[in-house]
């Protein structure tokens, strides 16, 4: 079990349907499926329920029997990854292709897995239609006690699978759900600048495979761990490169994923190579998360790869400021994953920008701020007319939101904004969060006109005719 829920773990050859089975079984499009073998690789945790039992579904990467000991391949590796996720489980479901038969690996697997211990069940995928039930008849061989038909494209058998499943897990004496009352943590950024071996880092376990060549994650994988009595939800993305330059499906459909993320994270920890500098990619992908309402984190990896005279957050901080100025001040975590260096100072970091995401102010300093702001630089005049702020206050959480009454909301220009939210960030340490301003009219206030009046003589707005008073008048 995994914080006292049951586990249930999908395992089977490359291409049997593993992922499409996964996604019915959790009700969400978790897993990428694609026709092509080994889409997934590293393994994918999500919650599920059946008949008011929780548990969570983990999908595996595609088992090859036929690797050798010795092999460190990454074939070898996700195999590796895919017998550890079976080591957590306390239920196995072997899934095999019911069109292509009962085929050696498949055999291989069930044996290994019958070896476990554990309650065994064998999915035998793609039996579309009743007609084919007969296919399951050669999967007897398995000697498996528990064989079930179902066809994860058109939901066949899926509830019976599931009922076996949930008649063979262990009693739990507490269900909570998957990540409930954690904060959410994405590792987004480019590819191969070292997201997932950051998060086996920060978890202490070899969580997600870590290759050499990008790409290697491809979808977005979810871990739960504890740091100090809080409760976290990592979630591991691909790597996201300039649209122009992707043209692989599967790679499309992880940075698709890998961005969605950042619509149910808390804080965004972007990524990038420490050796590299902040790069325009990175700069955008800072640009997403700050946009999305998220806090920002920027995680400068690979920090043991720098000269020495280059290793200090203010040298680095510099050359951010020479290609992004407005960048140069979000929290900077300086880290390196392969020796560990700067991984507790991170941890502080977010905690810190927890906190600042979670901020209220009270009305009083906020609004002694303001005039403090006002003060020292005045708004521009709308054509000679003084925009007076009348008073603010704080009228959202998660990121925070303040509204702030004025005279003429609309004449409040651009500039003038990001002075006072600069302003306001900086007095409440709200680095690396997105503080919103809302400018409103108070009620009661009268509107000021936005546009000169209109002479009675003219073209009308849309037609572009005369109108009926300009010109000479007509004759009856």
């Amino acid at each position: 079990m995994i914080g006292g829920v049951a586990v249930v773990a999908l395992l089977g050859r490359p291409n049997v349907g593993k992922s499409a089975l996964f996604n019915r079984i959790v009700g969400s499009q978790r897993a990428i499926v694609d026709d092509v073998p080994g889409v997934t690789r590293d393994r994918l945790v999500a919650p599920a329920e059946h008949a008011g039992r929780r548990f969570l579904c983990i999908d595996t990467g595609g088992f090859h029997a036929d690797v050798a000991r010795r092999d460190v391949s990454l074939t070898a590796r996700v195999r590796e990854t895919a017998l550890a996720a079976a080591e957590e489980a306390d239920v196995l479901v072997c899934v095999a292709d019911g069109q292509a038969g009962l085929l050696p690996d498949d055999e291989a697997l069930v044996r290994l897995l019958a070896r476990s211990g554990r309650p065994l069940v064998v999915a035998v995928n793609k039996i579309d239609v009743p007609s084919q039930d007969d296919r399951l008849l050669e999967f007897h061989r398995t000697g498996a006690t528990h064989l079930v038909a179902t066809s994860a494209a058109h939901r066949r058998g899926i509830d019976t699978l599931l009922e076996a499943v949930t008649a063979t897990l262990p009693p739990a004496p507490c269900e909570p759900s998957h990540g409930e009352g954690a904060a959410r943590l994405a590792l987004i950024g480019r590819p191969n600048v070292g997201k997932s071996s950051l998060l086996n880092r920060l978890c202490g376990a070899e969580l997600a495979l870590v290759a050499a060549e990008p790409g290697t994650t491809r979808d977005t994988i979810d871990t739960l761990l504890t740091v100090e009595g809080r409760s976290y939800l990592l979630l591991d993305t691909a790597g996201i490169r300039k649209r122009g330059r992707v043209t692989d499906r599967i790679e499309r459909h992880g940075a698709v994923r890998a961005l969605a993320a950042l619509e149910r994270t808390d804080v965004a920890l972007v990524v990038l190579d420490a050796s590299a500098g902040m790069t325009d990619q990175d700069a955008r992908l800072i640009g997403r998360g700050l946009e999305a309402g998220r806090a920002v984190v920027v995680v400068a990896n690979k920090w043991d790869l720098l000269a020495p005279e280059q290793r200090t957050a203010a040298v680095f901080r510099e050359t951010v400021r020479g290609v992004h100025p407005g960048l140069a001040e979000l929290p900077l975590a300086p880290v390196s994953a392969l020796t560990g260096e700067g991984v507790e100072r991170l941890w502080a970091i977010i905690r810190r920008v927890e906190r600042a995401y979670e901020r209220s102010i009270p009305t009083p300093t906020l609004n002694r701020d303001l005039q403090a702001a006002v003060k020292d630089h005045a708004p521009p005049t709308d054509r000679g007319r003084a925009v007076r702020f009348l008073y603010a206050t704080q009228t959202g959480r998660r990121p925070p939101e303040i509204t702030i009454f004025s005279s003429n909301p609309t004449a409040v220009a651009g500039s003038y904004r990001r002075y006072l939210s600069n302003r306001l960030s900086a007095a409440y340490g709200l680095e690396g969060i997105p503080l919103r301003l809302v400018f409103r009219r108070r009620h009661g206030e009268q509107p000021v006109s936005e546009s000169r009046p209109r002479r009675s003589g003219g073209r009308g707005p849309r037609t572009g005719r005369p109108t009926r008073g300009a010109g000479r008048p007509r004759h009856r």
